[in-house]
């Protein structure tokens, strides 16, 4: 071992064995944000092969679209209505498509991250440096139509003013304004008070993003307990823990101008998604399982602090403890991320400067895998101490949101 593997063999809890055999405990990103409950929860999986064997395709709808947008809405008071989709950035672009036949104009202010989509990475024609503030720099916009330059206009998170800037220059050409809920930061008040009331002002969309936060801070949408007000609010990653499926609900005036446009997909009603949300989302408030990664994400925060000072080294841990990172600092070079990775590999973890908590990690998890961040964080010092592009095995991982492939 030394090297993060490619591909998985079977993936159930927290345990991860990859095609050699070896076997690790995912202290990393969990499925990238999808598996809330934990790898082949067998409350889901049950639900998902019960709807296999009744068919997961027909001529008919199935009833579980129904029942979950109902669900859905009985979380969420505010909204009317529901659409589906199997993917976080489809689920956007749905969203963004109902705002513009909504107010029937073509222009979006937006900060965060917001997927692949061509409304999106817009925002780089012209300025491949536009989403560098926002979780991913560097993404390139080849093969967005150039047509759509000047279409999206990104600005900072809790950066008020520059909200304000855009809106006195382009908010008669807004269809709406999408953002993130919360990743690295609350919200202010006076940024969250500043855009409602200007997009209720101007007939601008609000349009939260939960595809990330989603199901963190609570059963439901961070929005719920940072009194954000959204229109249209976006799910998908933790709604089904891993399945594929997603969601838009949002208020019905604006919900209705779906059906002036076209917006269809035959994959949309496959009923598996809809079994698996279900059974997530039942399960996730049964089991309080925001509670229960919210302390486990604080410990882990706590926990690297600690073993950083143990071992005189510098990092920041950040993040909402659901969410959680850690940055190192001053002397440590960029290949410091590539050895820890590589010596806890070692001791038998996926693990890297993210940790995403699953209902399925246990206090047992975090201090076992504490005391391995110790282990490391000294074995660290003392590669830094002399020359640490000596101590690695392999290529530190490319920059950017890439996945193995050939």
């Amino acid at each position: 071992m030394g090297t993060w593997p490619g591909y998985y063999k079977k993936a159930e809890g927290v345990n991860v064995t990859d095609l050699d055999g070896n076997s690790y405990t995912d202290m990393s990103i969990s499925g990238i944000g999808a598996n809330i409950l934990g790898y082949a929860d067998p409350d889901v999986n049950e639900a998902v092969i019960r709807a296999i064997q009744d068919g997961v395709s027909c001529s008919l709808n199935c009833p579980e679209e129904v029942e979950l947008s109902e669900l859905l809405c009985e979380l969420h008071p505010w909204a009317d209505m529901a659409r589906f989709s199997k993917g976080g950035g489809e689920a956007l672009a749905i969203a963004v498509r109902i705002a513009r036949a909504h107010t029937r104009k073509d222009k979006i202010a937006f900060c965060g991250y917001h997927g692949w989509q061509d409304w999106y990475l817009a925002a780089n024609l012209g300025d491949t440096e536009a989403l560098n503030g926002h979780l991913l720099p560097g993404l390139s916009p080849e093969g967005v139509p150039k047509g759509l330059a000047q279409s999206t206009f990104p600005f900072e998170y809790n950066n008020t003013e520059q909200f304000k800037s855009i809106i006195n220059t382009h908010s008669d050409d807004l269809a709406c304004v999408v953002m993130e809920s919360i990743r690295g930061q609350k919200p202010d008040e006076d940024f969250i008070k500043t855009i409602r009331e200007t997009c209720t002002e101007k007939g601008i969309v609000l349009i939260i993003d939960e595809v990330s936060a989603g199901f963190r801070l609570t059963t439901g949408g961070a929005h719920l307990v940072l009194d954000i007000h959204p229109d249209i609010s976006v799910f998908s990653k933790a709604l089904g823990n891993g399945f594929p499926i997603s969601a838009i609900i949002g208020k019905a005036p604006i919900m209705k101008a779906a059906e002036t446009s076209f917006i269809s997909s035959t994959n949309w009603t496959e009923r598996s998604g809809f079994a698996a949300a279900l059974a997530t989302i039942k399960k996730h408030k049964r089991t309080n399982t925001a509670a229960h990664i919210n302390k486990l994400g604080t410990d882990i925060q706590n926990g690297w602090a600690n073993a950083a000072k143990s071992a005189n080294l510098e990092i920041k841990p950040g993040g909402i403890p659901p969410l959680s990172n850690f940055q190192f600092l001053n002397d440590s070079p960029p290949e410091s991320k590539a050895f820890f990775i590589q010596e806890m590999l070692k001791e038998g973890y996926l693990a890297s400067n993210l940790f995403y908590p699953m209902l399925a990690h246990t206090d047992e998890h975090v201090s076992d895998y504490l005391h391995a961040v110790e282990r490391t964080f000294k074995k660290l010092r003392s590669a830094l101490d002399s020359s640490i592009k000596d101590h690695l095995e392999g290529a530190p991982a490319a920059a950017g949101f890439k996945r193995l492939t050939s």
